[in-house]
This record gives structure tokens, C-alpha cells and sequence, in this order.
């Protein structure tokens, strides 16, 4: 029999996954471990948390969960073109412009939160733990996606060298990281002159790469805000002072400002067909943001109920950042729609992380007719999300299309519930 304690931390972290859809995502072999500057931390407060637990079933939770986020670019490029019909916005949502802004928005917004993961891994588990290799692993992979779209434009070349200096910067942020938690501000400020003489080199290489049109001073007061702002996270974090979630999600949320810009220089050194700045483009991109920040925001809330448990500070804090954004993505429907509109969505989307929790809890109780009881009334939330989608957008989301992306995204995630409740509580 399972301890009470653990039907009630499952049930807090699989409440957090509301989007949470897992597609198969290839290696690179470019992707090389970024833990060489760490050092040892120390280890879980956590009697319940070892070097092996988090992936004992097999599964890797870090590469799971950027599995999940890639899929969100392709429901709010779906969403985003949807609306884009239905409302005449402005502009095109599925130019190449808009596609580029788009791509960049995702990226990068993934790279604040794999980042902050990984430091806070690496703080928990310790810097040589197999936890943090994976998280490593995850971000690095990240850093070859954007080497990959920096190539497509640039090429081969300057994709080799935007990926050599994006890598030391994340190990500048790394020994940040150490520095922080060892108290060390010599260390820090080693760091962020190291981190200052990395902005003043990818200013350069941007303006080259654009011919001009992306000022190098541009670049550098947009990475001097990206560095200030996750160092802030990450001595947050350090800290344990319980603000390390907000201010990882301001952190991220500068990203989308990093990627407009980058996405406008590139667009006028290349005649991209589109305007990355034109309404339907914006709303693409933040759909992109929102959406990817929500998958991360959901697996921090997961693994802090897990090192911490779901009646900690520490989760209560996490899953208010995560509530945060839920309430944004309403915010951004309701924006494109009304105010009745937005608050219907919002209930209606934590009614759905309900009864994904009340899936979880049935999982974690072999309890098989609340399992059937949970799997009903999600049944029941695609058929109605397909309708109302549809409704929105006077047709231009078929209702049975969306119905059966929502259908798609319920069975990976109670198959993503089985296999963490395999990991955690079997």
C-alpha cells in the first residue's frame, strides 16, 4: 500500500501538467555534456530523493518534458493561424517571417527554463549527480537547435561558431551558478565579465551575419538584460528564498523582446517574405511563449513537489508562477476574443487540470473506475475545447480536428501518468 503522502504528491504534480504531450525528438550529434565547470553541490534535503529515483523507470523526466514543450509551437501555430482567419488580424501568421520570429521565440524561451532547471538540479542533486547530466544533456540540445536555425540562415560556418560561443556562455552561467551557491562573489563577478565579454561578441556577430541590420549595440543591451535577469533567478535560487520561480519566469519572459529583434534584423538582411512584427505574427509568437513556458513552469512544479513534496513552500511557490501563466494564456484569448470568453477559458482549462489530477490520483490508488471516471470527463473537455474552438473561430479550427488533437494529448498524458506513478511510487 502506498503512503497517503504520496497519492497527495502525485496528485499536486500531475495537477500541474496540463499541456503536457510528448512527441519523439532526435539527438544531435553536435550535443556534448555542458557540466564540465560545475562543481559538487550538495545533496537532496530530501529523504526521498536519490541519485537514481527521478529516472528509475526508464524514462528520462528532463528529455520527457522538452519532448512535451516541442509540440506547443505546433498547437499555437495552429491556434495562431485559426484565429488569424477568423479575425482578419492584421498581417500573416504562417509567413516566413512569422515562422522565424515564431521558431525564435520557442527557443529561446526554452533555453531561460532549461537553464534555470538545470542549476536548480544541479543545486538539489548535486553538479555530478546523473540528474544534472540529463538536465545538461536537455539543454544542450536546446543550444544545437538554435546553432541549427542561426545555420539556416547564416550556414554551415557561422553555425559552428554561434554554437562554440552560445555553449561557453551557458558555462559562464554554470560557474555563475556555483560561485552563487558557494557564496563566492569574486566567482560571480568572474562570471559576469566573462557573460559581458560574450554580449559584446555575439553583437558582432549578429551585426555581421545581418550586414548591419541588427546593430551590435542592439544585441549586446538585450543579452545585458537576458544575463541580468537569470543571474537574478539563479541567486534566487541559490538563496532558497522562494522568489527563484518568478523571477526565472521574468527571466523568460524578456525572451520573446530577444527574439523579435533578432527576428527583424534577420528579416531585413534577408527579404524574408512577411513582416515578423505585424499583429498575426505577434500573437503566433506569443502563443509560442505562453504555451512553451507552460510546459516548463509545469515540470518545475513537478520536480519540486518531488524533491520538496507537494505541502512545501517551495511547490506552492511553483505552482503559483504556473498559475501565473494559465492566467496570461487566458488573458491572450481573451485579448483576441472578450472578457466572458477569457474567463470560461480559464475555468475551464484548471477544470481540466482537475481531472487530470483525479486520473493521477485513481493511477496512483489502483483505483480503475476513477481512473475511468477522469478519462470520461476529459473525453468530454476535447469534444466541448473542438466546439468551442470551432465556434471562436467561425469554423476556421474544424471542431473534429481539434477534438482529436485533444484526444491525441489526453492518451500521451495518462500515458505520461503512468509512467511517472511507475517511477515514483511502484
Amino acid at each position: 500500500m502506498r503512503s497517503h503522502r504520496h497519492r497527495r504528491v502525485i496528485a499536486a504534480i500531475l495537477g500541474s501538467l496540463a499541456l503536457v504531450v510528448p512527441m519523439a525528438c532526435g539527438s544531435d550529434d553536435d550535443s556534448t555534456d555542458t557540466t564540465s565547470s560545475g562543481t559538487d553541490q550538495s545533496e537532496s534535503t530530501s529523504p526521498e530523493h536519490s541519485s537514481d529515483s527521478s529516472h528509475s523507470s526508464g524514462e528520462d523526466p528532463y528529455a520527457v518534458t522538452r519532448e512535451a514543450a516541442s509540440h506547443m509551437p505546433m498547437t499555437a501555430d495552429a491556434l495562431a493561424s485559426g484565429f488569424d482567419t477568423a479575425l482578419k488580424l492584421p498581417g500573416t501568421a504562417d509567413s516566413d517571417a512569422a515562422a522565424l520570429r515564431a521558431s525564435l521565440t520557442y527557443l529561446l524561451t526554452e533555453h531561460v527554463y532549461l537553464a534555470g532547471i538545470a542549476v536548480d538540479t544541479a543545486y538539489v542533486a548535486g553538479a555530478d549527480s546523473a540528474e544534472f547530466k540529463l538536465a545538461a544533456a536537455a539543454l544542450d540540445e536546446n543550444s544545437v537547435a538554435l546553432a541549427d536555425a542561426v545555420g539556416s540562415i547564416a550556414g554551415d560556418a557561422k553555425r559552428k561558431v554561434f554554437l562554440q560561443a552560445w555553449r561557453s556562455h551557458i558555462n559562464d552561467f554554470v560557474s555563475y551558478a556555483v560561485a552563487a551557491k558557494e557564496g563566492d562573489n569574486a566567482g560571480k563577478q568572474e562570471a559576469l565579465k566573462n557573460l559581458a565579454g560574450y554580449q559584446k561578441v555575439a553583437g558582432k556577430f549578429f551585426e555581421e551575419i545581418t550586414g548591419g541590420a541588427l546593430p551590435a549595440s542592439a544585441v549586446e543591451a538585450s543579452l545585458s538584460e537576458h544575463v541580468k535577469t537569470l543571474a537574478a533567478a539563479i541567486d534566487a535560487f541559490a538563496s532558497g528564498d522562494g522568489t527563484g520561480f518568478d523571477k526565472l519566469k521574468a527571466a523568460a519572459d524578456h525572451m520573446p523582446m530577444t527574439a523579435m529583434a533578432l527576428a527583424d534584423g534577420i528579416d531585413q538582411a534577408t527579404d524574408t517574405a512577411g513582416n515578423p512584427n505585424d499583429q498575426a505574427s505577434e500573437v503566433r509568437a506569443l502563443l509560442n511563449a505562453k504555451l512553451t513556458e507552460h510546459v516548463y513552469l509545469a515540470g518545475i512544479a513537478v520536480f519540486t513537489a518531488y524533491v520538496d513534496g507537494a505541502d512545501s513552500e517551495s511547490f506552492a511557490a511553483a505552482a503559483a508562477t504556473l498559475d501565473d501563466n494559465s492566467v496570461e494564456i487566458a488573458d491572450a484569448v481573451g485579448s483576441l476574443t472578450d472578457q466572458a470568453t477569457r474567463d470560461s477559458f480559464l475555468q475551464s482549462w484548471r477544470t481540466h487540470i482537475d481531472n487530470f489530477v483525479s486520473y493521477a490520483v485513481g493511477v496512483a490508488e489502483d483505483d480503475q473506475a476513477a481512473q475511468d471516471e477522469a478519462q470520461e470527463a476529459l473525453q468530454g473537455y476535447a469534444e466541448a475545447q473542438g466546439r468551442t474552438l470551432s465556434k471562436l473561430t467561425g469554423g476556421a479550427l474544424p471542431a473534429a480536428p481539434v477534438q482529436m488533437e485533444f484526444e491525441m494529448h489526453i492518451a500521451s498524458l495518462t500515458a505520461a501518468i503512468d509512467a511517472l506513478a511507475a517511477a515514483l511510487l511502484r
